[in-house]
């Protein structure tokens, strides 16, 4: 197949509403990128409704750890076909075990208000330093963070695009968006006081939302914004906003992580 890398990525063998996604490769030993896994599963649910109908929101249950170079298989559920809604239903499965569920809805596009809250402002763009992430998908992305972030994590705020153009496809947007979301999230949710590289401890997402409110540009330069709300029983969550130059409120997201040092 011939495409963007994340349409790649997305090129599933189809058997009906069972998609087989023919994982990348790579080295043993890390766990599958949740940003992938989740974009995986919204593509497959996104290719069971009606084009006209995009991606509203997701929400995702990391049920365990997943691997590389292992297939991945996404059963679609399809749980309701409605006039202007859809609701798809996805587990994606490795070695006969749940790693992900998803709930996904679509929504055919209607006029209507547009209104958003005024755009905080945290990382001016001219400020903002660029900066190499050799973390897993990572290299894809130019990144821009706040200067003196010297973890080895891209830490938000920061700017954010593709190096490569994106094909022109809602869905196929909406899957990149949902990738990137996956960035940043982690490092926010960690306890007060711990390192954001805190080798001792362990932290994995546990759950993820994302709500898709405008048109996506991947390769044009975005503000993501990511600000903890709560920590507790091991657990930190926090919630994203997805900016574009303009200002404009691209997505939103949450997620929840466990954090134990």
């Amino acid at each position: 197949m011939t495409g963007s890398w994340i349409a790649r990525l997305l090129d599933f063998e189809r058997r009906g509403d069972l998609f087989i996604a023919h994982n990348v490769r790579r080295g043993s030993g890390d766990r599958l990128f949740g940003g992938l896994i989740g974009a995986q599963a919204l593509a497959a649910a996104g290719a069971t409704v009606d084009p006209e109908k995009l991606p509203q929101s997701l929400h995702l249950y990391f049920v365990r750890g997943g691997e590389y170079n292992v297939d991945v298989e996404l059963e679609v559920e399809r749980t309701r076909d409605g006039r202007s809604f859809d609701t798809r239903r996805v587990t994606a499965v490795q070695h006969g075990k749940t790693i992900l569920e998803m709930i996904a809805s679509f929504h055919r596009p209607e006029p209507a208000a547009d209104w958003q809250a005024p755009r905080a402002t945290v990382l001016d763009f001219d400020t903002a330093v660029p900066k190499d992430v050799d973390l897993g998908f990572a290299g894809r992305f130019d990144i821009r963070v706040t200067p003196g972030d010297d973890s080895m994590f891209a830490v938000p705020p920061f700017w954010i695009r593709t190096r490569d153009a994106v094909e022109d496809d809602a869905l196929t947007r909406a899957c990149m968006l949902t990738f990137m979301s996956d960035f940043g999230p982690v490092p926010v949710a960690r306890p007060p006081g711990a390192s954001p590289d805190e080798e001792s401890g362990f932290a994995a997402s546990l759950d993820h939302a994302v709500w898709f409110h405008r048109p996506f540009t991947p390769d044009a330069w975005h503000l993501y914004d990511v600000r903890p709300l709560n920590t507790a029983d091991s657990r930190g969550l926090v919630v994203g906003s997805l900016y574009d130059r303009s200002g404009a409120l691209v997505a939103s997201t949450t997620q929840e992580a466990l954090w134990r040092l």
